[in-house]
């Protein structure tokens, strides 16, 4: 409950971001890669992120983890794949951010046996 009054007040009810990753660069939970001519770095978050809502985030992720369900059988098969933990947990931080703001686009409630329809 309180990561979604959060998101509603720092996202003026999600009209201040047009799209998800958009929201997600300012949340800091979207990697960039830093890469120069022909280096080519590591993955990173932006530092200029806004915490309190990376912080909720990050919450709402240790949760999902610890419950059995998709996002956990996620988390559990990247990291038997070698990822390390937190850069799979950041990936299950944008996975939340872009469901929420799916399911605010749309004005539907969450269903976990939804199932996509192929055109």
């Amino acid at each position: 409950m309180v990561t979604a009054v959060a998101l509603m007040i720092e996202t003026n009810e999600f009209t201040k971001y047009e799209n998800a990753k958009k929201l997600a660069c300012a949340a800091g939970v979207a990697p960039f890669e830093y890469s120069s001519g022909l280096y080519k770095g590591k993955r990173h978050v932006s530092p200029r992120a806004n915490k309190r809502i990376k912080t909720l985030l990050h919450q709402c992720a240790r949760s999902a983890i610890a419950v059995p369900g998709e996002l956990s059988d996620y988390y559990c098969r990247k990291v038997a794949e070698g990822k390390h933990k937190m850069s799979v947990l950041n990936a299950v931080r944008n996975k939340i951010l872009h469901r929420i703001f799916a399911l605010v686009r749309d004005d539907t409630m969450y269903d976990p046996n939804f199932q996509h329809m192929i055109a």
